[in-house]
């Protein structure tokens, strides 16, 4: 890999002046192509016509990687024991092991929140039996866009407390996945499975 210092040249194709141009590596902030964040002070190589970032070399993506991580906010909560055994086998259901359980509730929330999925079972599920005991193990998501829709949905179902909102989820996979076996969210998860796994 050839490492590039501030000031070194090149000739890089510019979206903007839609050309072969010749481009000055610089320290610059560089925001994310769908405006979720920025990278700061991060070499690129800038334009000289019009001294927009065309090109990032690749020295510079372990600072992108590691401005992406940032943004994957963690979402912590606190279940009974036997909701991890129902995510547990709803995950076999789907025809994959526990470490895909945190795809099928991040599927979930993001359905619901979408509003993909009715989202006005969810505080009745919170009076059933299942939601009952105490909340011995710990749950943690991450991602770019989880929290947002873990706060849109209790908008949604006006459920406010965030342990709450994640047993209801539960629930609502429980009476689908396990249950149930529906096969929409069930065909669904098989191909996210395919796609990650």
């Amino acid at each position: 890999m050839n490492i590039l210092k501030v000031g070194d040249q090149e000739k890089a194709a510019c979206d903007k002046c839609q050309a072969f141009v010749t481009v000055t590596y610089q320290l610059r902030d560089v925001p994310f192509s769908d405006g979720s964040g920025m990278v700061k002070q991060v070499l690129a190589g800038v334009c000289e016509q019009c001294d927009q970032v065309c090109v990032l070399p690749q020295q510079s993506t372990p600072a992108v990687k590691r401005a992406l991580e940032k943004q994957r906010k963690p979402l912590e909560s606190r279940v009974p024991a036997h909701m991890v055994d129902i995510l547990n086998l709803a995950s076999g259901e789907v025809g994959c092991g526990t470490d895909f359980v945190p795809y099928i509730i991040k599927y979930y929330v993001h359905a619901l929140a979408s509003q993909q999925m009715s989202a006005k079972q969810l505080p009745g599920y919170l009076s059933s039996a299942l939601a009952k005991g105490r909340a011995e193990k710990r749950i943690s998501l991450k991602g770019r866009h989880v929290v947002d829709e873990v706060n849109m949905l209790k908008e949604l179902t006006h459920i406010e407390n965030t342990s709450d909102l994640i047993r209801g989820v539960i629930l609502k996979i429980n009476d689908d996945i396990v249950q149930h076996k529906r096969a929409k969210p069930l065909n669904e998860l098989r191909g996210i499975a395919a796609a990650v796994g």
